[in-house]
């Protein structure tokens, strides 16, 4: 048998059965940043570059906000598109290194070009998730507010305490949307890159993960949307250390939670 007819079998014997998970401790996420850290530190240069592009999507979003707030969310949404082929990547260089191979900056770049059927599919799934999210936020402010505040005005309205309750609800709406995003999401895109699953499978996967173990997964959400925060400031130049590494990390999230086929499991 060819090494394709292999590769199609085994990825026939993975969507024919649920993938099998392993049990993490709260521990872990921990690890998985040193390990992203250890990652970036190993090519600098590489990483180095996508913290750039994910810097340069931050100051993008940040002007548009600021001059034409329509039309945040299209580009936001071309940016959730954009987003995972990056990331891609990133999750291409930790896999080389895991195995003892050189990463290459132009396989790098190309890493989804195997895989865009799948990552198209996917993709419009965080595409369709996104928009309803920004439909949603958009309905809230119109009901709070005449219209659609500028920057400065949306931060003004968040911290008025007299805005408590639209505060609540904006904050949870986008809270739930993004809790969906993260669950379909957390080891969909390297999973797709590592066994070459089908998008549904992917996403079922890491959705049965984060109920599965969910104290573990929000403790990880947690820490990725703190260390974003955090790298936002000053004028996202933290993106450029803190971007790639969360991406490097989430390959190991993968990698500590999905097991391979001679593996025990606990799910």
């Amino acid at each position: 048998m060819d090494r394709n007819s292999s590769r199609d079998s085994k990825t026939e014997a993975e969507g024919a059965s649920p993938m099998r998970l392993r049990q993490v401790g709260l521990g872990d996420p921990l690890r998985w940043l040193m390990r992203g850290l250890h990652d970036y530190l190993a090519h600098p240069a590489i990483s180095l570059f996508y913290g750039v592009c994910f810097m340069a999507m931050g100051w993008t979003l940040l002007k548009v906000y600021e001059h034409a707030p329509a039309y945040t969310l299209a580009m936001s949404a071309g940016f959730l598109l954009v987003g995972p082929f990056l990331c891609m990547g990133l999750y291409q260089v930790s896999m080389c290194l895991e195995r003892g191979l050189a990463p290459d900056f132009g396989d790098s770049l190309t890493a989804w070009d195997a895989h865009i059927g799948q990552m198209a599919i996917f993709g419009f799934v965080l595409l369709v998730l996104e928009m309803l999210w920004g439909r949603a936020a958009m309905v809230i402010f119109a009901v709070g507010f005449d219209g659609m505040p500028d920057l400065k005005g949306s931060l003004r309205a968040l911290l008025d305490p007299e805005n408590l309750g639209f505060t609540v609800t904006y904050l949870g709406v986008g809270a739930v949307f993004a809790g969906l995003i993260f669950s379909v999401s957390v080891v969909s895109i390297p999973m797709m890159l590592d066994r070459r699953v089908d998008a549904i499978t992917a996403g079922l996967t890491s959705l049965r993960l984060v109920l599965a173990q969910q104290v573990v997964m929000l403790w990880w959400g947690l820490l990725i949307t703190g260390l974003v925060v955090v790298a936002m400031l000053p004028w996202f130049l933290g993106l450029l250390l803190l971007g790639p590494v969360v991406g490097h990390a989430s390959w190991h999230a993968y990698r500590a939670t999905v097991c391979e086929d001679h593996d025990t499991a606990a799910d």
